[in-house]
C-alpha cells in the first residue's frame, strides 16, 4: 500500500490517533487505516529468592476494576525498555533488580495498535522503595509460579500482557529449576 495522506487526530499522554489514507498498488483503490500509535512498553516477572514471583493487583480505569498484573509501565519517546522494566519494577513493589534478562516481546492489538510490550525476567531482587505515581492504587502479592499459572486457568488473571509473561516465565523457570 502507498500512503497518500496522513492525519494526526489527537495526540495524548499515552497514545496518538492517526487516520492514513492509502492507496492499493495492484488495484489502485483506496482505503483508510486507523492506528493507535503507542511508545510501547515493558512487563516484568520478578522471581524473589524462594523462587515466589511478584504480581500486583491495580485499578484499571477503563474497565473500573482491579486486576491482577505483572508490573509494567510505558516506555519515554526513545527509551531502552530494560531501562523501563527495571525503573517500573522498583516504582511499583519497591524491588530492584539485579539481573534482567529479555524473555520475548510481543504486539498487544496490532490490527489497530502498534503498542509493543517487551516481557523480562527480573531476578536477584532487593527490597528497596516503593515509589508509586499520582493515581496508581495497587496492592503487592507473592505467589509461587504454579499458583499464578493456576490463577491464568482459572480466569483470575486476565491482563494479556501478564499471561504472555507468566505462561512463558514458568517454561523458562521450570527448565532452569530443573522441574516438568
Amino acid at each position: 500500500m502507498k500512503l497518500k495522506k496522513r492525519n494526526i487526530i489527537y495526540r495524548g499522554k499515552v497514545f496518538d490517533i492517526i487516520v492514513d489514507e492509502l492507496e492499493y498498488f495492484d488495484s489502485g483503490n483506496h482505503t483508510i487505516r486507523e492506528v493507535v500509535e503507542h511508545p510501547g512498553g515493558a512487563v516484568v516477572l520478578g522471581v524473589l529468592p524462594d523462587n515466589r514471583i511478584i504480581l500486583i493487583k491495580q485499578y484499571r480505569y477503563p474497565i473500573d476494576k482491579f486486576i491482577y498484573e505483572l508490573p509494567a509501565g510505558k516506555l519515554d519517546y526513545g527509551e531502552d525498555p530494560k531501562v523501563c522494566a527495571i525503573r517500573e519494577l522498583e516504582e511499583e513493589t519497591g524491588f530492584k533488580p539485579g539481573k534482567v534478562e529479555l524473555l520475548t516481546y510481543i504486539y498487544t492489538s496490532p490490527g489497530f495498535c502498534s503498542e509493543k510490550l517487551y516481557i523480562y525476567l527480573a531476578e536477584d531482587l532487593q527490597k528497596r522503595k516503593q515509589n508509586l505515581e499520582e493515581g496508581e492504587l495497587l496492592s503487592i502479592e507473592f505467589k509461587s509460579i504454579d499458583e499464578a499459572v493456576e490463577m491464568v486457568l482459572k480466569g483470575e488473571i486476565v491482563d494479556a500482557k501478564s499471561i504472555a509473561g507468566i505462561m512463558i516465565g514458568e517454561k523458562i523457570l521450570k527448565q532452569r529449576w530443573g522441574m516438568k
